[in-house]
């Protein structure tokens, strides 16, 4: 059996395992793989909102952002300092947390943070631009 291997074999593989990383890296960004919390959509969210008093809600974009608009009730705490301050959470180990920034990527790295440290997490999927995009209200 001869296993010659061209320099351009070598290429393609080193391509593709190049591709499958990304992939994977952009899965777990997004929150699609490894996850030990639930992702909802902005209405799960809006209905939890509503109707379950055992749900907070935590934005984690920037103070920037929250000024512009939000989602009406929402505590900020930026991505940025969550860990430094998990202490504004504390008693809501009992509750769900609905968390939500622009897009969605940095709710998932919140998620992770909270799931972490002992928190219940709900991902609201596509952030405050799918809150809109369903027409939910925001304060301005």
């Amino acid at each position: 059996m001869d296993f010659d291997i061209t320099r351009k074999q070598v290429k393609n593989i080193f391509y593709w395992v190049a591709f499958i990383g990304v992939a994977l890296y952009f899965a777990y960004s997004k929150g699609w793989v490894l996850t030990d919390f639930e992702s909802i959509s902005p209405r799960q969210a809006y209905d939890l909102l509503k109707n379950d008093t055992n749900v907070t809600l935590l934005d984690v974009r920037t103070p920037e952002e929250f000024s512009q608009e939000h989602i009406e009730g929402a505590t900020l705490i930026p991505l940025q300092s969550l860990n430094e301050n998990l202490s504004q959470l504390q008693g809501l180990k009992e509750k769900r947390i609905i968390v939500y920034c622009h897009s969605g990527a940095r709710s998932v790295a919140a998620s992770r943070i909270l799931v972490k440290n002992g928190f219940v997490p709900l991902n609201i999927r596509g952030g405050i631009t799918a809150w809109k995009s369903e027409n939910l209200s925001i304060v301005k």
